[in-house]
């Protein structure tokens, strides 16, 4: 791991305003990930280094997401019906400054055996649970022993049908994902990993190997990325982002509006800015590349897709459309059906 000792020895840092933040929100930073690092405020450096703009935001929440009230055992949420999100591991590779999670850092619930047992029993008398997403903290950071029994645990549940691991290693520590590790994975299919890189410097050769070292167990991967205010709020970044998670056999699966997490209005965009990447983007790149664009509402009301909306009006018996070289288009529409999709559309 690297310190703030050791940044500081290779750049200028004000080290008593970073431990000031260090201590309120820990520094944690691989030395992989910091490796990556080619100057102060670079994409990598906003990402993982402390800034002391994160003590000065005092209205996001502690709790965005209302994970904590969702929670009917610790460490589990259960926020819609069918699916839960369980938090296995405490660390990560790199405390992510914009971490939906910051809340946590250092005073989480130990994860004991018991712990891990009130989740597993939670689940098992569950029935409507089909879908099981492990997160943390970074599962993958796990002792393999540990990872595996949780694992089989769940698979030993009849109506767990998908097992999902949240992960960031692949980016911040992808030396530890291994053959080995993603052979022990495959055991338990259908298993999917979600996996989260933010701009295109982090698409390295050690990336792409801890990819195909998923990939060639079978383990479809689906890439996150979170708009963050000066590391990737324009739309070329996020095109070789994205078209570069493709050649790495990783589709991109979300663009996520910032969290409204206390600590982190430094990184917020605008809704806007999302939504005119998303409309560059459309036909710039291929389908595959194009992430849905979506914002997780606070209280824990769940993911809503937001979109450009190219509809400009309904005529009729058609609906004129915005063409993606900005020409208006005229659809021709079922007869009823402009009244119905009038009323949609100004909902």
């Amino acid at each position: 791991m690297i310190s703030l000792a050791f940044l500081a020895e290779k750049w200028p840092l004000r080290r008593e305003e970073l431990d000031r933040v260090a201590q309120r929100y820990p520094f944690r930073l691989s030395g992989y990930y910091g490796g990556l690092i080619r100057a102060p405020e670079d994409p990598v450096w906003l990402q993982a280094v402390p800034n002391v703009s994160e003590l000065a935001d005092a209205a996001g929440y502690e709790d965005p997401l209302a994970e904590e009230g969702l929670s009917p055992v610790p460490n589990l949420v259960h926020r819609y019906g069918n699916r839960v999100l369980w938090l296995v591991s405490e660390e990560c590779a790199v405390h992510c400054r914009f971490c939906t999670r910051k809340r946590r850092w250092g005073v989480s619930a130990p994860l004991t055996d018991e712990l891990l047992r009130e989740g597993l029993e939670y689940i098992a008398r569950s029935t409507q649970v089909k879908d099981v997403l492990l997160s943390g903290g970074d599962p993958l950071l796990l002792p393999v022993s540990r990872l595996e029994g949780i694992l089989a645990s769940l698979r030993r549940i009849p109506h767990v049908e998908i097992i999902r691991i949240g992960t960031r290693l692949p980016c911040t520590l992808p030396g530890r994902v291994t053959g080995d590790l993603a052979r022990v994975l495959a055991k338990y299919h259908p298993l999917y990993v979600n996996i989260h890189f933010n701009h295109p410097r982090e698409l390295t050769e050690e990336s792409r190997e801890a990819c195909l070292n998923l990939v060639q167990a079978g383990i479809p991967l689906g890439s996150q990325t979170v708009l963050l205010r000066g590391v990737n709020d324009d739309a070329r970044t996020l095109q070789a982002l994205f078209e570069g998670l493709l050649r790495m056999r990783v589709r991109p699966y979300y663009l996520m509006q910032m969290d409204l997490t206390r600590g982190t209005a430094h990184f917020r965009t605008p809704v806007s800015t999302g939504l005119k990447i998303m409309d560059a983007l459309r036909n710039r790149v291929s389908g595959l590349a194009m992430p849905h664009f979506v914002v997780d509402l606070p209280g824990g009301h769940g993911k809503i897709p937001l979109t450009p909306n190219h509809v400009e009006s309904v005529d009729g018996d058609r609906m004129v459309v915005r063409g993606t070289r900005g020409n208006r288009v005229a659809y021709p529409l079922l007869e009823g059906e402009g009244p119905k999709l009038r009323s949609m559309l100004s909902r």
